[in-house]
């Protein structure tokens, strides 16, 4: 048996005899010639025979569409063929048969099923090019997220995803009983981010968290991907927005360079990151959504969705761009342990970064004092015992620091243009699914 080449590197051995291995994606004849798509974890490739006993392996073991089957054949040039080139004079062995027919059609460019068929049976449609894709973009992501941090000397971490106490401070955490005693999944790793910066400065982690939110909408889920960052010595949020700037950049141009045959199988429309991502005041964008819409929404808290997908086409009308800071949220909407402007207290030194109309990124500076922390707490109304652990760090000298948090699949969500999150998490979990 010959090596086994993989599909991504078949159109280097055109002329040669190569030996495949996968998945059988579809079987179609057309006159007396038979066409064969081999799928691999990298790609397809068309086989193609005009001779009945090449495929005598497959009919006489009833081998149907998913089956595994190892090919050899030529590899011959073929402008006409996916990829440019297709194998010939075939020997087919059949590695394992299936003959149950899949419950989603895996052989057509697009998946045709809604999203709760697709969702339901994860499991295969998840083999669908298009849908590997999106996971192949995933991976790249994170990559460049650690790569691009690495190089400015932050050092990856893992935090706890069993704490003893809410990060957020609210309501929306799933508890569980750990040994007779209550706990919580993490719904960041906010807090231990924090403390790691008194050991290294600049630290990273990548790993999942949990909301017990219930929402049931396209842009929420209750455990997803989180890209988190913080650093230490800053001058304020800026310097963490300058950061996520520069991330963002890397990330995209990474997929750029390394991904164009999944960006283009997926028909995505990449954004440029401009040298200075424009930003706008928290109250200043309140004001501006009621000059343009006539819509009254100053003096509440928070941007709704509407909101920020106005805010979206402002900054894509103003500045050409498809992102946009705001900065500034009041106090009373952010974590206890955020930081306020020294020169408007009732706001925040945060941010939020928006993509494309919807909220990507949340971050900020950071309280750095147990003096502040104290009268946070205590303005909070919260007790200080279950975050001693946490207040430990602020004893003993800790830096002007702030940080980010990417969510990854909301990420690819605007980035692709897909419609819904859960299209861009591999099993998703949300009010109602716990399977597959």
């Amino acid at each position: 048996m010959k090596k086994r080449i993989l599909t991504s590197a078949i159109p280097s051995h055109v002329g040669e005899r190569i030996c495949i291995s996968g998945w059988l994606q579809s079987l179609r004849q057309m006159g007396g010639i038979t066409f064969l798509i081999l799928r691999d974890g990298w790609g397809t490739i068309q086989a193609v025979t005009e001779h009945a006993q090449e495929l005598a392996p497959l009919t006489e073991g009833q081998a149907g569409l998913e089956s595994l089957l190892t090919i050899e054949g030529l590899v011959v040039s073929e402008p006409q063929a996916p990829g440019g080139v297709e194998l010939h004079e075939l020997h087919i062995e059949v590695v394992l048969p299936i003959q149950e027919i899949p419950p989603l059609s895996l052989n057509k460019r697009k998946i045709s099923a809604n999203i709760a068929t697709l969702l339901d049976h994860a499991v295969i449609a998840n083999r669908h090019p298009t849908r590997r894709a999106i996971f192949r973009l995933s991976a790249g992501v994170m990559a460049s997220f650690r790569q691009t941090l690495s190089e400015r000397h932050f050092t990856e971490i893992q935090t706890p995803k069993i704490v003893a106490a809410s990060t957020e401070s609210g309501a929306n955490v799933f508890e569980l009983d750990y040994f007779g005693r209550p706990a919580f999944l993490a719904q960041s790793p906010q807090f231990y981010k924090q403390i790691m910066v008194g050991v290294f400065e600049r630290v990273f982690e990548v790993g999942p968290v949990f909301r017990a939110e219930k929402h049931d909408t396209t842009r929420h889920i209750n455990e997803y991907v989180s890209l988190d960052a913080e650093m230490g010595f800053i001058e304020d949020h800026t310097t963490i927005m300058a950061l996520l700037r520069t991330v963002l950049a890397a990330i995209l141009a990474h997929l750029t360079e390394n991904y164009a045959a999944e960006l283009t199988l997926l028909g995505a429309q990449m954004p440029q990151v401009p040298e200075v991502i424009p930003q706008i005041h928290f109250a200043d964008a309140q004001e501006l959504i009621y000059q343009l819409h006539r819509v009254d929404v100053r003096g509440e808290p928070d941007l709704s969705p509407q909101d920020e997908r106005w805010l979206g086409e402002w900054a894509q009308q103003e500045f050409g761009s498809a992102f946009l800071y705001v900065t500034g949220y009041p106090m009373r909407k952010r974590p206890f342990y955020t930081h306020p402007d020294p020169q408007r207290p009732e706001y925040s030194n945060s941010f939020d970064l928006l993509f494309r109309g919807i909220e990507l990124v949340t971050g900020g500076q950071r309280l750095h004092r147990y003096d502040a922390y104290l009268a946070a707490l205590q303005q909070a109304q919260l007790p200080i015992e279950p975050f001693e652990y946490y207040l430990e760090a602020f004893k003993y000298g800790m830096p002007a620091h702030g940080g980010f948090a990417i969510g990854s699949e909301r990420l690819l969500m605007q980035l692709l243009g897909i419609p819904n999150v859960k299209l861009t998490t591999t099993f998703p979990r949300d009010l109602n699914r716990l399977v597959p």
